[in-house]
């Protein structure tokens, strides 16, 4: 299962000068198990600081995130993340990438590296199995960067942005890639982006996020059946819609 719920949550950082900045302010958001949402917001508004909360790696001010209505404290095995950077070790082969995590947990290395096998085949790099990070493309090492957090079997994937760095062709192949991996996999997935044109392809809903200090502007349902045609009307009146939101009240650069 993996059904999370954010409750009333806010975060500041102290400055050099004794005050605090507001990063995000009273944040409530439900997102449905096995549910794709896209979260759309301008640099600064406090999109990866509450990916971070959310995978426990930074604590919140105030307020609660639950997961199957349990609250969460601290880092959890249910909760994956894939960040922008690839984050790979550059010493490692592909499948020692994959098999990282396993292997922190403990699992034995015949079971890890059967699992590990497994996501190499799903991110479709079985060739690549012995290469190293510095031999593969950038599309490539954030597919293993995907097949290593899948892998550990969380309930919930993050993923920060995870193709910004790729140019317009990679990451449309990749945007495609990962809605297969997603059907195949019922994950529920919160995915950062600041394309409209990205998050209307991907989300069943894109939560639209104000400028600094973030809040939620608007959550936009997107009512489009899959595979949807990036040329096609329907498609092309929805990302209007959320430019139009955007445009009128919350002012994403």
């Amino acid at each position: 299962m993996g059904g999370l719920e954010i409750r009333n949550l806010s975060q500041s950082f102290a400055r050099d000068d004794g005050s605090r900045l507001v990063v995000l302010e009273n944040i409530s958001l439900e997102v449905a198990d096995k549910e794709f949402v896209c979260i759309l917001g301008s640099s600064g508004c406090g999109k990866t600081t509450l990916l971070r909360m959310i995978a426990g790696l930074d604590t919140a001010e105030s307020g609660a995130i639950l997961l199957d209505g349990k609250e969460m404290h601290g880092t959890s095995d249910k909760v994956g993340m894939v960040f922008q950077e690839y984050s790979l070790f550059p010493w490692r082969t592909v499948i020692d990438n994959i098999a990282f995590g396993l292997e922190m947990q403990g699992m034995k290395k015949e079971e890890r590296y059967r699992v590990a096998e497994e996501y190499l085949q799903l991110v479709n790099l079985a060739q690549f199995r012995d290469s190293y990070p510095s031999q593969l493309s950038g599309g490539m090492r954030q597919r293993v960067a995907v097949a290593r957090a899948l892998a550990l079997d969380p309930s919930v994937l993050l993923m920060d942005e995870p193709f910004g760095a790729l140019d317009a062709q990679t990451r449309n192949m990749l945007q495609t890639e990962l809605l297969e991996i997603w059907e195949k996999t019922k994950k529920t997935v919160i995915f950062i982006t600041h394309s409209v044109d990205e998050a209307v392809f991907l989300a069943d809903r894109i939560v639209v996020m104000t400028p600094r200090p973030g809040r939620v502007c608007r959550i936009f349902p997107v009512d489009l059946p899959r595979p949807r045609d990036r040329t096609g009307p329907k498609f092309a009146e929805v990302r209007r819609e959320v430019l139009d939101l955007i445009s009128q009240k919350c002012s994403i650069q």
